[in-house]
């Protein structure tokens, strides 16, 4: 059997908490990550105190790094590119641990300054959350990298020895202690002080931790990290209760990782005092961050230009789609609905709505009685970016309408809470039209460019030239009035001479 056609690029980030190999299924500008896996070695615990990564750690990071040798050589990948952060940056060995790991996994590893980390794990975010525009904030082992964005522009970045093994190093295992010193490092940085009233971007495992957590606890339906977002008085409140907690209470929370029992309470506490100090008004989770950075700022400038949306839905619907030039004509098509009729609609939501086309057609293969479901699993489970958690329903809706009708059925009650009416109504119109559209052209490319949709006010006009008159019948009238119907307008079809 024939491996599929990816050119997969690694990335080992050697942070210092945990060791990480991630396989990508290529180096574009959606990459999808086809093999991820975290060993946890500790190589900055004790590093605050001794000036050194210990012997146990540093046998642990090797080990790992043999074997993500011996899985990227298996897998087949054609590039790696690793990277070392804070604990082997700062520790009186680090250089000669970097050494050892380079011979161990055959690689040059990459040595980042505390700003050089800061800006990849900001650029990892942009790449995930195009519009970001407030303070990124990467949580490592040893180190708190922050950086404010604005307008696709990074500011300078500043970096804070405030990571969580640190942390509990310097302060003896006292979290009062701990507190004392978070605020006295965050009292002065200037780019703390221009947060009010903008999201903050949290990266890193013990921040997506905590949002788990409040996933848990407020029964969250869609257990997607990437850009959920928490209120601010929310986020604060959750991680103020979780820097109290004992390590024996945490490793009893279902949801959070055991071996983070130690260190989550000092991550909470960073997270509390830093949005006290921003007064930003929402925390935001980017799964994205130093890794997929390392990525984007391999691609050149026309491709860190794509939206990252529009290139993974086109992905999928190369894969999935009957035919994808139709998917394409499917945008073009349902531009003369909104164009002509005078439906509301910004650039956003025609980016979105194009979006939802490129992935009307990837249910077709599943048994009738499920395409709907099927579609909607496939879009709301997705592993694509660019897309908030509200957008990505919408998407979802959109595919499942598609499939089993946009009139008399109701959304999954489950998603109905993360949108607002106008959402559902533009999902019950676009599959509508799309439901027309693949009546009309049998799912293939070529026909829809000759057809028109146009609106004159009160009046829906579907127009085909005389030789595609066979096309219509029953099932096109009925579609077409209920397009007519949802978008407010009488139907008339037009046949031209």
């Amino acid at each position: 059997m024939e491996r599929p056609r990816y050119e997969p690029v690694a990335i080992v980030d050697i942070g210092s908490n945990s060791v990480r190999l991630v396989v990508y299924d290529g180096p574009n500008r959606a990459p999808a990550p086809i093999f991820n896996e975290k060993i946890l070695c500790g190589l900055g615990r004790g590093v605050a105190s001794t000036g050194r990564l210990s012997d146990e750690s540093v046998d642990r990071a090797l080990r790992a790094l043999r074997r993500f040798r011996a899985l990227a050589e298996q897998i087949g990948v054609t590039r790696v590119y690793a990277a070392a952060t804070a604990a082997a940056r700062e520790a009186e060995n680090g250089a000669d641990f970097v050494k050892r790991a380079e011979e161990t996994l055959g690689r040059k590893i990459l040595l980042l300054s505390g700003r050089k980390e800061a800006e990849l794990a900001a650029r990892g975010v942009v790449s995930g959350i195009p519009d970001a525009d407030g303070l990124i904030g990467d949580l490592g082992g040893g180190s708190l990298e922050l950086i404010e964005v604005k307008d696709g522009e990074f500011k300078k970045p500043v970096t804070v020895p405030l990571g969580p093994l640190r942390l509990m190093d310097l302060s003896g295992g006292s979290i009062d202690k701990a507190r004392t010193m978070v605020d006295e490092m965050f009292a002065d940085l200037p780019v703390l002080q221009k947060l009010k009233g903008r999201p903050f971007y949290a990266v890193g495992g013990t921040w997506r931790n905590l949002a788990r957590l409040h996933m848990a606890q407020t029964h969250y339906p869609l257990h997607i990290l990437h850009h959920y977002r928490i209120p601010r008085a929310a986020a604060r409140s959750l991680a103020s209760l979780v820097a109290g907690l004992s390590p024996e209470t945490i490793r009893d929370i279902p949801v959070i990782q055991k071996s983070r029992a130690e260190t989550l309470p000092y991550g909470a506490l960073v997270l509390d005092r830093l949005l006290k100090r921003t007064k930003s008004h929402s925390m935001i989770v980017s799964a994205l961050g130093l890794r997929e950075g390392l990525l984007f700022a391999k691609l050149d400038k026309r491709k860190r230009k794509r939206d990252p949306l529009i290139v993974a839905c086109v992905d999928f619907a190369r894969r999935y789609a009957r035919s994808v030039d139709h998917e394409f004509e499917l945008c073009d098509w349902t531009d003369q609905l909104f164009e002509k009729s005078g439906l509301k609609e910004d650039a956003r939501q025609s980016q979105l709505r194009h979006a939802a086309c490129l992935l009307a057609d990837i249910g077709w293969r599943t048994h009738p009685n499920y395409r709907g479901e099927r579609a909607m699993t496939i879009v709301s489970q997705g592993s694509f970016v660019g897309v908030s958690h509200p957008e990505r329903i919408f998407l979802a809706l959109t595919v499942f309408f598609r499939h089993v009708g946009p009139l008399g059925e109701k959304a999954p009650s489950e998603f109905i809470r993360l949108i607002d009416d106008e959402m559902i109504s533009r999902a019950r119109l676009i599959s509508s039209a799309q439901r027309l559209a693949y009546l009309l052209s049998g799912a293939m490319s070529g026909m829809l460019p000759r057809i028109g949709l146009d609106i004159s006010g009160k009046t829906l006009t579907l127009s085909m030239p005389k030789d595609l008159e066979d096309l219509l019948g029953e099932r096109v009238d009925r579609r077409f009035s209920e397009l007519a119907l949802l978008a407010g307008k009488t139907p008339q079809i037009k046949i031209a001479d």
